[in-house]
């Protein structure tokens, strides 16, 4: 019992490292800024089952709640007054659900992985999109209209994102039996 709690500490903290690095890895994409925590969010949910999944990217949110500069921009409570943190929210959910969706079976395929993350895609732009929507509108004054949000915060950066599930699905295929058997 003790040795399959200490595992699911460090491998929380590992997925907090790399979603904190993943929040720094930019690939240079015209117009909207694209990193790689959605990725390791995923992943996380993949790897680790939909509550320790969770509790990593809730762990990477605290600390960067907290002060700690973990976000692509810094970090802090002020944070929550991006439009941005909208995304940040639906990594935690997502994660949940991608975890929870992909781990109902013990060995699933590459079909279970790749619905789980267009899933947990559509989790993250949902919350992205309706945060962004609120903040801008009550918070910023500088109301945005449905159609530029439609295209500035999805359909310009969907695509890297069909990416990354797609890659993410191809490594949790061949991760998972590998986190099962530690």
């Amino acid at each position: 019992m003790r040795t399959n709690r200490t595992k699911n500490y460090v491998l929380c903290a590992m997925f907090v490292a790399l979603i904190i690095v993943g929040a720094f890895i930019r690939i240079p994409v015209p117009l909207v800024p694209f990193t790689l925590q959605f990725l390791f969010t995923m992943l996380a949910g993949l790897l680790l089952g939909g509550r320790l999944g969770v509790a990593a990217v809730g762990a990477y949110i605290v600390l960067g709640l907290l002060g700690l500069p973990v976000f692509a921009e810094g970090g802090g409570l002020s944070y929550v007054l991006k439009p941005s943190f909208g995304y940040i929210i639906g990594f935690a959910v997502a994660a949940y659900v991608t975890g929870t969706i992909a781990n109902k079976t013990a060995k699933p395929g590459y079909r279970r992985l790749l619905a789980a993350n267009f899933i947990g895609l559509g989790i993250v732009y949902l919350f992205g999109m309706v945060y962004y929507y609120l903040i801008s509108d009550l918070y910023l004054g500088t109301p945005i209209g449905l159609w530029p949000l439609f295209l500035y915060c999805f359909i310009l950066a969907v695509p890297g994102d069909i990416v990354l599930c797609i890659l993410g699905a191809v490594l949790g295929k061949r991760l998972i039996p590998v986190t099962r058997k530690m």
